[in-house]
């Protein structure tokens, strides 16, 4: 079992960047798929990004390709999530989530195949 902190949450306007971070408490480059999904208000939880962290593949959701990034700091077991060019739709609570595996290939964006997960930071965005 993987501890995971959330942090970077807050409040933007339209068009601006915030960057998430997402600490874990295990070594992440010994082989993660770490992953970050976000729910809104009423609606499922949504794939965002993933990476796996040995082999360095990344996935995207469509909604967000092109503005966002994941990137990995594995000296500190942290994933971070890049969020440019922010839209009032992206007004979510952002969760990390973690699964070891050793896998090579794209860790994908189903929420199922992650079995550790965040308590969440909120994102806001004003237009």
């Amino acid at each position: 079992q993987v501890q995971l902190l959330e942090s970077g949450g807050g409040s933007v306007q339209t068009g601006e960047s915030l960057r998430l971070s997402c600490t874990a408490s295990a070594s992440t480059g010994d082989g993660y798929c770490m992953g970050w999904f976000r729910q809104a208000p009423g609606k499922e939880r949504e794939g965002v990004a993933s990476i796996n962290t040995r082999y360095g593949v990344k996935a995207y959701g469509d909604s967000v390709k092109g503005r966002f990034t994941i990137s990995q700091e594995t000296a500190k077991n942290t994933v971070s999530l890049l969020l440019n060019s922010v839209k009032p739709e992206d007004t979510a609570m952002y969760y990390c989530a973690a699964r070891w595996t050793t896998w090579a290939g794209n860790c994908g964006l189903r929420e199922t195949a992650f079995d550790n997960w965040g308590q969440g930071t909120q994102v806001t965005v004003s237009s």
